[in-house]
């Protein structure tokens, strides 16, 4: 491909997006260049303070659970309060929990403040799905997520690699870092986010119609949050088992932040032009190769012995996000309404909670009782139940079609985006 066509290719992604969402880009990419936390999380309670892989996937698992509590109630937040309050209130939290479990040194204490970040850091997700898909025209959406996602891995890939050193360097270094970057990330939604969801009076009117219960009750809407949940599980083995299983393999953490570095770069380098490759593509037959390309990527990772082959089976299960991530969140914004958008987010963000809860655990008692090898087998197993249940659940797509004509149908669900986009511009906003 000529460079001139890249160049046009490049312009294509980024171009007619609203300049709110270059904002909660922005937001999104400075938060994730701080995350370390997450990634040296196993390294620091299995290698620095000497528990067990019990223990921190104990840990890990109460981080999940509290995720587990905030997603409904962050969801039910994000309709009722507003995107904006959700998101400062979110962030402004997480600042704070994070550079407190810096300082925490006891077994319990380090148990319950992991449990107080699960609960902040997770509010904000169903937010910031809500919003982009308050301010994106529903043509633009898949494009939209990926261009965030992109965000998420562009920073994933510097913070994991400056992660591996940091802790080498301070464990608690990397707490403050990541707190202060939070911060950051709350300081913009204050002063370049004007508030997203549709017009007061239509909302409160919808918000009668829909509640926790009409989302239970989206058979399904809820088949797919449970097919999610399964992929999810075995995506959070890359920051759950993997560092623990090269930890107990006599590898570094540099060595871990080496390797899984490779999942960001890979998504910056790949995301965009995949993007534009499958997105008028079948997303039942997407979602079915992903996650066999998830399963064996991770099962893979019972015959590595080096840095390069843990790096090689990381390329394949990158593979499986590149796919998965905007095909997946498309689908979930497609069979959302659009006044029960945070309610729906709020669910869909549950099951990646619940993983996060579940994979810990998992993790640890596999390793621990069996070895690594088992837990790479079962991830596969994993990855071609999920194959099978997407494959079953999606065979008649003119479902997902019907989604889409209903919310072509709404009114409120153009003309709360364009009045969202005319209120960033006479705000002032981003380039967009």
């Amino acid at each position: 491909m000529s460079v001139a066509r890249l160049r046009r290719a490049a312009r294509e992604s980024v171009s007619g997006l609203p300049r709110a969402f270059w904002w909660l880009w922005t937001s999104t990419l400075v938060n994730r260049l701080g995350a370390f936390v997450a990634t040296f999380m196993a390294l620091y309670l299995t290698i620095d303070r000497g528990y067990s892989a019990s223990y921190a996937g104990l840990v890990a698992s109460l981080h999940g659970l509290g995720g587990v509590v905030s997603s409904l109630g962050a969801g039910v937040m994000t309709d009722r309060l507003g995107r904006r309050p959700t998101l400062l209130i979110a962030q402004s939290a997480t600042a704070a929990s994070v550079a407190l479990l810096g300082f925490m040194q006891d077994l319990v204490a380090i148990a319950a403040v992991a449990f107080l970040v699960g609960m902040a850091s997770n509010a904000s997700r169903p937010a910031v799905q809500a919003m982009m898909a308050d301010i994106v025209r529903p043509a633009d959406r898949v494009r939209a997520f990926s261009l965030n996602y992109w965000a998420i891995n562009l920073g994933f890939a510097v913070s994991s690699v400056s992660a591996g050193f940091i802790a080498e360097f301070s464990y608690l270094a990397g707490f403050l870092i990541e707190a202060g970057m939070t911060a950051v990330c709350a300081v913009l939604v204050f002063l370049k986010l004007p508030e997203s969801r549709p017009r007061r009076a239509a909302q409160e009117k919808a918000a009668d119609e829909v509640g926790l219960g009409t989302v239970l009750r989206d058979g399904r809407y809820m088949a797919v949050v449970g097919l999610s949940f399964l992929v999810a599980v075995v995506f959070q083995q890359g920051s759950i088992g993997l560092p623990v299983a090269m930890g107990q393999a006599g590898f570094t953490p540099a060595d871990y932040g080496t390797a899984i570095a490779l999942n960001g770069v890979i998504i910056v380098v790949l995301q965009i032009p995949v993007t534009r490759f499958i997105e008028r593509r079948d997303p039942r037959r997407l979602l079915m190769i992903s996650s066999l390309l998830a399963g064996y990527g991770f099962g893979l990772t019972a015959f590595a012995g080096s840095v390069g082959v843990f790096a090689l089976t990381v390329c394949v299960w990158t593979l499986a996000e590149i796919v998965n991530a905007p095909t997946q969140t498309s689908l979930v914004v497609r069979l959302s309404p659009v006044h029960g958008r945070g309610r729906y987010q709020g669910m869909y963000t549950l099951s990646w909670s619940l993983a996060a809860l579940v994979a810990p655990l998992m993790s640890g008692l596999v390793i621990d009782r069996f070895g690594a090898a088992w837990l790479w087998g079962l991830c596969a197993v994993v990855g071609m139940v999920a194959a099978t249940g997407y494959g079953a659940l999606m065979r008649r797509p003119a479902a997902a079609g019907a989604a889409n004509t209903a919310e072509a149908a709404t009114p409120a669900a153009t003309t709360g985006a364009a009045e969202v986009s005319a209120s960033r511009s006479s705000a002032g906003g981003s380039p967009g």
